[in-house]
C-alpha cells in the first residue's frame, strides 16, 4: 500500500471517496455530520480494526479487504455493487449487508442482517455466523463450510451452491434452488426444499415438517431425518435414509430406502407403481387411497 490513514475520525458525506493503494487503521466512521458513502468507488483498499455507524460504506470498490472491524445496526448497506472484497474476522450488524456483489470472501465473522448476500455471484463463506430472515437471495457460485445460520426463508432461488459441515437453523430454505449440494451438515426447518432442482444431501440430518416437495432430481446419501411427516410429496427423488421417516406422502417418481416409515400415504391418481419404488424394513401405518 502507497498510503496509510491511521487513528483518524470522520463523519462527512464521501470521506474517503475514490481512494487507491491506501491502507486504512484504527479509523472511527461517525460523528454529527452523518455523511454517507465513506468509502464510494474505490479501489485497492486495506480496513483493519475500524468503526462504523454510517451508511453505504463500500459501493462500488474493486479489491478491498476488510479486516477486525465492526459496524453497526446504524451501517446500512454497507456492502453494494463490489467485487474481489475479503472480510474477515468482522462483526456486520447492519441491515442488506452484500447486495450485488461479485468475488467476495468471507471468514470468521459474526453477520446479524434481515436481507444479505442478495444477488451476489462467486460466494465463499468459511466459520461464520450468521442471523438473517432473507440470507442469499438469488446468489450464485455459492461455496459455504462451517457456517452457523439461524435465518427464515433462506437460499430462494440460489444456483450452484456447495455447503459442508454446518448448522442451518432455518424455514422455507433452497425454494426454487437449483444444483445445490449439502454434505456433512444439520438443516432443521419446515416445508424444506420445495420446487428445487437438482437439490442433493450427503451424509446430513434434516429436521422439520413436510420437507423436499415438489422437487425434481432430488438426492438423499446416507442421511437421517426427524419429525419429517408428508415427505417428498410430488417429487422426483432418489433417497437412501437411516433410520426412520416420520412420513411419506405421494413420491412423483425415484427410489425411497429406510429403515422404517411412520405413514405411508399413496393416492393410486398420484402415484405410478412403475415409477416409484419404496423399500422399508417397517411401516407403521399405510394409507391407500
Amino acid at each position: 500500500m502507497e498510503k496509510i490513514i491511521y487513528d483518524k475520525q470522520f463523519d462527512e458525506e464521501r470521506a474517503l471517496y475514490g481512494i487507491s493503494d491506501t491502507k486504512v487503521q484504527k479509523c472511527i466512521f461517525d460523528g454529527p455530520k452523518d455523511g454517507e458513502s465513506a468509502f464510494k468507488e474505490c479501489s485497492n483498499v486495506e480496513v483493519e480494526d475500524c468503526f462504523f455507524n454510517l451508511r453505504y460504506p463500500f459501493w462500488h470498490v474493486h479489491k478491498g479487504i476488510i479486516k477486525k472491524s465492526r459496524m453497526t445496526e446504524g451501517c446500512r448497506a454497507a456492502l453494494w455493487y463490489d467485487d474481489d472484497i475479503t472480510a474477515e474476522d468482522c462483526t456486520m450488524h447492519g441491515i442488506k449487508a452484500f447486495r450485488e456483489c461479485s468475488d467476495i470472501k468471507v471468514r470468521n465473522c459474526d453477520i446479524v442482517s434481515p436481507e444479505v448476500f442478495w444477488r451476489c455471484s462467486q460466494i465463499q463463506v468459511k466459520h461464520t455466523k450468521l442471523e438473517s430472515e432473507y440470507p442469499f437471495f438469488e446468489s450464485k457460485k455459492v461455496t459455504i463450510d462451517h457456517l452457523e445460520m439461524k435465518g427464515k426463508y433462506s437460499f430462494q432461488y440460489v444456483e450452484n451452491m456447495t455447503i459442508t459441515d454446518s448448522v442451518l437453523d432455518t424455514k422455507d430454505a433452497f425454494w426454487h434452488g437449483k444444483n445445490v449440494t449439502v454434505v456433512d451438515s444439520i438443516v432443521k426447518g419446515e416445508y424444506l426444499g420445495w420446487y428445487s432442482e437438482n437439490l442433493r444431501f450427503v451424509r446430513c440430518k434434516i429436521i422439520g415438517t413436510q420437507p423436499l416437495c415438489y422437487c425434481k432430481g432430488l438426492i438423499l446419501e446416507d442421511c437421517t431425518m426427524e419429525e419429517t411427516d408428508l415427505s417428498f410429496e410430488r417429487s422426483e427423488v432418489n433417497a437412501k435414509i437411516m433410520g426412520r421417516i416420520e412420513g411419506v406422502k405421494n413420491p412423483l417418481k425415484g427410489r425411497i430406502t429406510a429403515d422404517e416409515i411412520g405413514e405411508l400415504l399413496i393416492e393410486k391418481q398420484y402415484v405410478n407403481p412403475e415409477d416409484t419404488v419404496i423399500r422399508c424394513g417397517k411401516i407403521e401405518r399405510g394409507d391407500l387411497r
